[in-house]
């Protein structure tokens, strides 16, 4: 056999159709009988908000290449073109499956556990009728804006996402020709209408064995909306939505106040370019093109939907109250055993470092952590980076409070965070005012690390404590991203802490770095050098593995030398939540490679790679995934563990999802996922087994503790 091209484009898979596997996964929770079906409501609707992200950048993405002539192909060797014609398809797939999971699993299942959806408002009874008709009036009819398209009123701009209602209207007098009309459904109010339950019941608080109903909110605007048009005939009257380009595009190097420039983008993402339109199965022919000419958009980018259009609205049904015997019991983030509530942070942390594992454990010590230093006379300086962070966020008021208490506290916040851009520029305003130095990100890069220094005087002199993670300083998300976090004073990642805030503030590069690898300059190389150390053992006889545990990968490089090292006969498990585009199974190129993925209650984020090292193994956890983004175009930190029983503690969680048969997919050689085969064995969810570990450790350190129940309380300040 001749040498083997490892870039050979036949040995990837296309990034935009892996992630449309990903989002099937999630499906398969929606439609998997064995879990509670609130659950499988939550999961559809996740389903969907996914597909909206996902066609807001990836297919905009796409459209803007084709639309600028851009002929170079992707790792597996698809050009722009060739990549839309393909998710044409698969997306059209997956929005049939989601609707047939919606119209016939849990529709009909809702309806048996005493929730009924009234699908269309002809279908309401005379009394539920008038209900509706008075709620109209009442509540919805003052907020709408009808709008009519003639010769003087050009035809309306159609927001990103929103819900919208278009008819075909006819003058009632002249009977002349039809002309099109439109309303919004307003977002403001809610989308979910529950009817009155009928006497015999209290409240709406239905007896049991009683069905509650439901209609959408657009049912009943469609029902009324004659009241909107009173001059008019209404011919036809169907719900449609529009998706447009949100992809922010900033020359950056021409932006000379990157806060300005954010801002004035974030309003163009209303207006961008429609790239997909979903109407009612069923609407009229002469409607729907006039919106298709409106929206200059083809027949692929049209949906035609039969089910309610925008399944998020799922999580608001999720969200009502008095089915949580259709839910899964919510499991409450446990305390940390080594930092039991009240305790100095600094004290324990100066015992040795602490690993943190969110959800499964509470996030409060990583809020503590910037409170107590924020009221610590001996603390001199807060450093934080900030990429997401909570509507309502204890860690900007901690570290408000901080700069107002007089500490030097510098804060990084990524104006750049998708999605999150306005939320950022609103707390960056807010911390500057509160007298924090405020830096917005890098030109030409994400600031994506999760890094906290806290330098303290002490009797001894200047120490530094640090809190590293692999998640978003987000109190919110933490209860439902899996993560970890190490908190140290270790001198060397203290040093390199500092150098981390004055490269990200002055450019200043430190010549040498103790143990942090950073992206975009040195983080891949060190990836690289340990996959390459690996294979090199392989080839000598010596024990040679690989895990790593990720959200995404699909960097050629990276996934050239797993191949590689593979190839020697390194044995190598990859734990990867969403995009892979690494292919199995391949002979002589990547036999000795495996991949799975974990879909369970909460979402896998943390990222935690292991190298063997003839069994001297290494264990490293940070912010990056092995994607071209993350290594070569964001500032992300790769950080060792080295104290023995955390890095067994890390293991043990690899380990546990290698181990898992009841949420665990794995990728098979022709490309599609397969739930593990439990062959027999019993059943064995990875997060299921941590929340237990969690729970039972607590209840551990709460007996050593004597019982005392200060564990459980508030830390209450006296000052």
């Amino acid at each position: 056999m001749g040498e083997i091209d490892f870039n050979n484009p036949k040995y990837y898979t296309n990034r935009e159709l892996s992630w449309i596997l990903f989002d099937h996964r999630i499906l398969d929770e929606a439609r998997d009988k064995n879990i509670p079906l609130f659950e499988r409501l939550k999961f559809l609707s996740i389903t969907a908000s996914n597909l909206d992200e996902f066609f807001m950048i990836r297919v905009a993405s796409l459209k803007d290449m084709v639309n600028a002539k851009y002929a170079k192909t992707d790792i597996s060797g698809m050009t722009a073109g060739e990549q839309l014609a393909a998710l044409d398809v698969a997306i059209h797939d997956l929005v049939e499956l989601q609707y047939s999971t919606y119209n016939r699993s849990l529709v009909p299942k809702l309806a048996a556990g005493g929730l009924q959806i009234i699908r269309h408002h002809e279908d309401l009874t005379k009394e539920e009728g008038a209900f509706v008709d008075h709620y109209f009036h009442e509540n919805v009819y003052p907020v709408l804006t009808p709008m009519a398209v003639d010769s003087s009123r050009p035809f309306p701009l159609v927001r990103n996402k929103t819900l919208n209602i278009a008819a075909l209207v006819q003058k009632k007098k002249e009977k002349g020709e039809l002309e099109f009309a439109m309303v919004q459904v307003p977002g403001v109010l809610n989308r979910i209408v529950e009817l009155p339950v009928r006497e015999g019941t209290e409240g709406n608080k239905a007896r049991a064995g009683a069905v509650r109903k439901i209609i959408l909110l657009e049912e009943i605007i469609e029902r009324n909306i004659d009241k909107l048009f009173l001059n008019y005939t209404i011919v036809c009257a169907h719900p449609f939505r529009v998706m447009r380009n949100a992809d922010l595009t900033i020359e950056e190097e021409e932006a000379a106040d990157l806060l300005k420039e954010i801002e004035k983008q974030l309003k163009k993402r209303q207006w961008g370019e429609a790239i997909r339109l979903e109407v009612e199965a069923g609407m009229d022919k002469r409607l729907l093109q006039i919106l298709e000419e409106a929206m200059h958009l083809e027949e692929q980018n049209l949906y035609k939907i039969d089910g309610p259009l925008d399944l998020t609205v799922l999580m608001k049904l999720y969200g009502m109250e008095g089915f949580e015997h259709l839910k899964a019991a919510r499991y409450v983030p446990q305390p940390v055993p080594e930092l039991p509530g009240g305790c100095d942070l600094f004290e324990e942390i100066r015992k040795g470092d602490i690993l943190l594992h969110h959800p499964y454990q509470t996030f409060e010590p990583v809020v503590d952590f910037i409170r107590q230093a924020a009221r610590d006379s001996e603390v001199l300086a807060i450093k934080q980076t900030l990429y997401r962070v909570s509507g309502n966020s204890p860690i900007i008021a901690a570290l408000a409070q901080a700069a107002e208490n007089g500490k030097q506290v510098t804060v990084l916040v990524e104006l750049k965070a998708r999605f999150d851009e306005e939320h950022n520029i609103v707390w960056a305003k807010m911390l500057e005012k509160a007298g924090c130095h405020v830096i917005y990100g890098l030109v030409g890069l994400k600031t994506h690390s999760k890094i906290t220094l806290v330098v303290r005087r002490e009797e001894d002199g200047i120490r530094r404590y640090v809190h590293l993670g692999t998640g978003n300083y987000n109190d919110a998300t933490a209860k439902l991203y899996t993560d970890v976090g190490l908190m140290t004073c270790s001198e060397d990642i203290g040093e390199d802490a500092t150098a981390v805030f004055n490269m990200l503030s002055g450019y200043s590069e430190p010549l040498v770095w103790n143990k942090l690898a950073l992206a975009p300059l040195w983080l891949k190389d060190r990836f690289l050098y340990l996959i390459e150390r690996e294979r090199k053992y392989a080839l000598e006889g010596r024990p040679a593995r690989i895990i790593a545990k990720m959200n995404s990968l699909c960097d050629r490089d990276m996934i050239a030398a797993l191949y590689k090292a593979s190839a020697a006969g390194v044995k190598i498990d990859l734990i990867v939540r969403g995009v892979c585009s690494l292919k199995v199974g391949i002979k002589g190129v990547s036999e000795n490679i495996t991949v799975r993925s974990i879909v369970g209650n909460f979402l896998e984020h943390s990222r935690i790679f292991y190298f063997e090292n003839a069994e001297h193994y290494e264990i490293y956890c940070g912010s990056a995934d092995w994607m071209p983004r993350n290594l070569e175009r964001r500032v992300e930190i790769l950080f060792p563990v080295d104290r023995p029983e955390l890095k067994e503690k890390l293991l043990h969680i690899l380990e546990s999802q290698l181990a898992d048969n009841a949420k665990a997919s794995l990728l098979t050689a022709d490309g599609t996922y397969e739930k593990v085969n439990r062959r027999g064995k019993p059943r064995y969810g990875s997060q299921a087994a941590f929340c237990e570990e969690a729970v039972a450790a607590a209840r551990e350190a709460f007996r050593e503790n004597g019982g005392e129940t200060r564990v459980f309380i508030p830390e209450m300040h006296h000052e």
